[in-house]
């Protein structure tokens, strides 16, 4: 790759052009809030259900289930466990063949994640999570006291 009238800047000598040109992956992000409450569980499901296409993901496709049933169980967590929490926030961020939920809260109590630690329904996410290369974490909120837990598939091609 030269530049003007076979210039080449020295940045770029003895430099194949991939070393020096970078492109980052799209990000798509979307975050919906929720007050926890009876119809909590089904708002999620159908906002994170409405955002699987546009990151490549088919309806009713195994992966498309599996993220729903662990959206599913991480909001029931929040009802159970963070019940004074006044809202909760359901997110999905796809980039670079990764999908990511996560679901905040206002408890700042992390989950033991270890296996003794985990009940029934964290050892499933933990499962579905490991089918697809991915894992399970939480980690303190950045912008409040509480807590988010984050569950990392990788999407399939």
């Amino acid at each position: 790759m030269s530049g003007i009238g076979g210039f080449r800047p020295p940045w770029r000598r003895h430099r194949p052009a991939a070393a020096v040109e970078h492109v980052l992956p799209a990000v798509q992000r979307h975050i919906a809030s929720f007050r926890p409450g009876p119809e909590a569980v089904r708002r999620a499901r159908e906002a994170v259900a409405e955002r699987l296409p546009a990151a490549g993901v088919a309806a009713g496709s195994a992966f498309a289930d599996a993220v729903l049933l662990v959206v599913s169980e991480l909001v029931v967590n929040v009802l159970r466990h963070a019940p004074s929490s006044p809202v909760m926030d359901v997110g999905i961020t796809v980039a670079a063949g990764q999908l990511v939920v996560s679901v905040a809260d206002a408890e700042p109590g992390l989950p033991d994640l270890s296996e003794a630690g985990m009940g029934a329904g964290l050892r499933m996410v933990a499962e579905l999570a490991a089918d697809y290369d991915g894992g399970i974490s939480a980690e303190p909120a950045v912008d409040h006291d509480g807590k988010v837990v984050l569950v990392r598939f990788s999407v399939p091609s």
